[in-house]
């Protein structure tokens, strides 16, 4: 039975990483003999240029008709403050997410051995760093209503925000987290701000029943927000999975990133219960570097690995690419966001070229 993945290589850098995931898709294709369908479309930015929405019901639908979708990344400042609100790029790739109702977001943080001085952190406490967050992507206050801005009658205009979970929203987020942590390191922490946040009271109650309940073998530790913020830079390794909700994980799983060396490493995956899954590179569109060449194409190959164990059940090529990477930056091949003394500098197609070069040996 043949499979399908839709790319939306997006804006800025989005279409010059893609094209480098493509390629490896491509020899995946070539080498494994799968047949696997590629459908290109437009999302953010550039299809609201051409179709006048950052996503059209027609992607949407293509997207939900898919086995896995490849993302790129989306904005710049083409785009900001010249459209509609509700018309900006970013809503594409929201609308896309709940379209295909992707609630479950997996960001690693993984220290490549060869990457280790990369990192604003000492060798010591990243090397080896192996953190999954599992962060609430459908919830919470990017999503909580009443939202918007008003204007009360003595002229005073309020922005407003909704922090908003139900018990059944925490619930399957949380039942991602401690399966993962189950053929991982059988450790979750669970973290929000329950001293100061009744959604958080309700999601570390939540948490902490599930765990009793269902999970007894797995380890469960709660934590607020702001010490595990800390805790990310006085010791990373402590963590193996943390789950979270829609903001916390934002912000947590950015800043985790930088502990890795570069955003231009790390990819994620945006799961549903039974539908397809979103995987896209963390890291945004950097439109200072678009069009240069030099962009690092990794965290959008990794994510290609991502939905071939997730959406497409070939975790044995996603072991191939993700040890091709490891080979490569061992071999000294950077980018220029990862460039250290002594290793040779590549631009976003000689970094591909040398991953595909490692997966033909």
């Amino acid at each position: 039975m043949s499979k399908k993945i839709l790319v939306l290589p997006g804006d800025g850098i989005g279409p010059e990483i893609i094209t480098e995931a493509h390629r490896i898709l491509d020899w995946v294709i070539a080498d494994s003999g799968v047949a696997i369908e590629v459908e290109e479309g437009l999302v953010g930015g550039i299809s609201y240029d051409v179709h006048g929405e950052p996503l059209t019901a027609e992607t949407l639908k293509a997207a939900q008709a898919s086995d896995a979708v490849l993302f790129g990344a989306i904005g710049g400042p083409k785009w900001d403050g010249t459209v509609a609100y509700d018309k900006r790029p970013e809503q594409g790739l929201l609308d896309l997410r709940k379209g295909m109702n992707a609630f479950a977001n997996l960001r690693s943080a993984v220290c490549f051995p060869a990457l280790a001085d990369a990192s604003s952190l000492k060798r010591e406490f990243i090397e080896g760093l192996d953190i999954l967050f599992v962060r609430e992507l459908m919830g919470g206050v990017y999503f909580g209503e009443p939202r918007g801005i008003e204007t009360l009658e003595d002229g005073t205009r309020v922005g407003l925000n909704t922090q908003r979970y139900a018990d059944w929203e925490i619930e399957r987020v949380a039942r991602v987290a401690f399966e993962m942590a189950r053929k991982r390191g059988s450790h979750v922490t669970s973290v929000e701000k329950a001293n100061v946040m009744e959604s958080g009271v309700l999601w570390r109650e939540v948490v902490t029943k599930m765990g009793a309940d269902e999970y007894p073998d797995v380890k469960l530790d709660h934590m607020y927000a702001d010490n595990c913020a800390m805790q990310l830079v006085k010791n990373p390794k402590q963590f193996d999975v943390i789950v979270t909700d829609n903001l916390f994980g934002d912000l947590l799983s950015d800043a985790a990133a930088m502990l890795t060396g570069s955003l231009g490493m790390l990819p994620s995956a945006s799961l549903s219960d039974e539908g397809p899954g979103l995987y896209e590179p963390i890291h945004g569109s950097a439109p200072d570097i678009a069009g240069q060449g030099i962009a690092n194409p990794i965290a959008a190959i990794l994510s290609l690995a991502m939905a071939l164990r997730y959406s497409l059940d070939m975790g044995g090529y996603a072991e191939k690419i993700e040890a091709a990477v490891a080979n490569v930056l061992e071999s000294g091949t950077r980018t220029v966001d990862i460039m250290a003394d002594g290793c040779t500098k590549v631009g976003t197609t000689g970094m591909g070229d040398a991953i595909l070069a490692e997966l033909s040996k």
